[in-house]
């Protein structure tokens, strides 16, 4: 149903996965606007290269959730979004940043819970990569932890979640 894209099927995917999108989404990119932006651009991008995702490979959901994720990295790196960013207001950064929407989007799927279930230095580094966009040479750096250290740590802390969610 979906590969032969049928309405019926999208209405589906944006029903049933756009509030856990965009709540990893939000993580990444604080601003509202942009946040929904880049959640419909996740869905055209989803819709059109749903012939792509390979079963053999993942869930859907993972996928889904790589295609986001990554459309957020680009927007956060993007230099219109870096100008739009130096061009707000005050008044409106304090307000996006008390806003507290992320945490019931990422609790809506549970990710809170699992992420919780890594070890610390695991879980900084997962929540430098995957939701505040850093590379592994920039947490390195932020961190002051050797380059390969990060990428071991890396590893192990996606092996260590993979083994929870198959639990």
């Amino acid at each position: 149903m979906l590969k032969s894209k049928e309405e019926k099927a999208f209405n589906y995917l944006y029903d049933n996965y756009a509030g856990a999108l965009l709540g990893v989404i939000k993580k990444i990119i604080s601003v509202e606007e942009t946040a929904v932006d880049v959640l419909q651009e996740a869905f055209v991008k989803i819709w059109k290269n749903i012939d792509s995702y390979d079963i053999s490979k993942g869930r859907l959901f993972t996928w889904m959730l790589n295609v986001a994720r990554n459309l957020a990295i680009d927007m956060l790196r993007s230099k219109s979004y870096r100008n739009e960013q130096q061009n707000r207001d005050i008044e409106n950064n304090v307000s996006i940043e008390n806003n507290l929407t992320t945490s019931t989007f990422v609790d809506h799927i549970g990710l809170s819970k699992v992420l919780s279930q890594l070890k610390e230095d695991y879980r900084t580094i997962i929540d430098l990569a995957y939701f505040k966009g850093f590379t592994q040479e920039e947490i390195s750096k932020k961190l002051d932890i050797p380059l390969g250290t990060i990428k071991t740590r890396s590893r192990n802390a996606l092996i260590e979640l993979r083994a929870i969610l198959n639990t």
